[in-house]
């Protein structure tokens, strides 16, 4: 289990904020039959901890007319990781970045506007990453699973 520090109330507490972060302390109480003020301490002390990183909002790039969303396995120089880490961060096109193991130290997710602003950004901002060795990328067609947060 990954949550072997927490009880079962806090498991359940986070279940329900997996599906929906919008429910009130209220109805999260009603459910895992605490009290409001029960379920706001405890909710907040699971944000206090880092447990709870933050809520948002998720759009789908898919639903937007004309958006594009590809995955870049991108391989570096070792010297040169941070300095491009750093640029991608910094980037608006750039979604996620993630440091993996295997044939390439990063995986990079980008959301464009449109195949122009998609092809601009791999001219203008990824070919000119210094210290790529090798980039590769996959531009997603559909999306069938894609879970948010962690299933207990």
């Amino acid at each position: 289990m990954f949550l072997n520090g927490l009880d079962q109330t806090d498991q359940a507490l986070l279940a329900l904020l997996i599906e929906n972060a919008r429910l009130s302390y209220s109805e999260l109480g009603e459910q895992v039959g605490l009290s409001r003020v029960s379920v706001k301490a405890r909710v907040q002390a699971m944000e206090e901890k880092g447990i709870i990183e933050e809520y948002t909002t998720i759009i789908n790039p898919q639903k937007i007319s004309g958006a594009v969303s590809c995955f870049f396995e991108i391989e570096t120089e070792p010297a040169k990781l941070t300095a491009v880490t750093g640029a991608l961060y910094n980037n608006s096109t750039v979604t996620q970045i993630y440091r993996v193991t295997g044939n390439s130290r990063l995986h990079v997710h980008a959301v464009a506007a449109s195949q122009e602003e998609m092809e601009r950004f791999i001219l203008e901002d990824l070919d000119r990453l210094p210290g790529i060795m090798h980039i590769s990328s996959q531009v997603i067609l559909s999306r069938i699973k894609d879970v948010k947060g962690l299933r207990l």
